[in-house]
């Protein structure tokens, strides 16, 4: 689902970011900041966006490219599963963001659930690990993983966050506006399906 003109984009700059981060030759660095420049042109030609903000994306990046971990807490209640507002594009999503480092994942979806929603949870088990480049989502200047846990409720209230303002369960009848960089209605789906037969195997893109 990933146009060509964004995974060559990604291509380029992980070669050049790889580049600048093991070469020492001048001339060897100088080829791959070309590699960037081209990387960070696809990229403006196709989104639009300005250059400098495209630069600054990827100059934050350094070592070897590898993908982006994203965790998203999937909490069922009575039939129903919980989600957030963001504040971002006011939109529905999953509680979580960005695997933090020195978090576990189970510990990364129980923090993202207390801060963006109130409720306090306990990661149960995996539901799936989606490469964000096969489903339908808006494109997205980094490869990222998506990881889907189960959490159980055991408390707290519902309260929202800095991130985030409203929170509310819904039902498979009843899906929100959803913030689709982050969800896409196939993957809500997807977890209603897991609720519905808990014995499934772990889908692994």
């Amino acid at each position: 689902m990933e146009p060509n003109w964004l995974k060559w984009a990604k291509e380029l700059q992980a070669i050049a970011q790889a580049g600048l981060t093991y070469s020492s030759d001048i001339y060897d660095i100088e080829r791959f900041e070309e590699i960037r420049k081209l990387s960070i042109e696809i990229m403006t030609t196709y989104t639009g966006t300005n250059p400098q903000e495209i630069k600054d994306l990827f100059a934050n990046e350094t070592g070897y490219a590898t993908p982006k971990v994203d965790i998203r807490a999937v909490v069922f209640h009575e039939g129903k599963l919980l989600m957030v507002k963001e504040n971002m594009d006011n939109k529905w999503s999953l509680p979580g963001g960005w695997a933090d480092v020195g978090l576990s994942p189970r510990e990364v979806a129980e923090k993202e659930v207390k801060e963006e929603s109130g409720y306090d949870v306990k990661a149960s088990r995996l539901i799936a690990i989606l490469d964000k480049k096969l489903h339908p989502h808006p494109p997205s200047a980094y490869h990222v993983y998506k990881i889907f846990i189960e959490c159980e409720l055991i408390g707290g209230t519902p309260e929202t966050g800095l991130e985030t303002n409203q929170v509310a369960f819904f039902s498979k009848e009843n899906i929100p506006d959803l913030s689709v960089a982050r969800n896409t209605l196939s993957q809500i789906k997807m977890l209603f399906d897991y609720k519905r037969n808990p014995i499934k195997d772990v889908i692994l893109d």
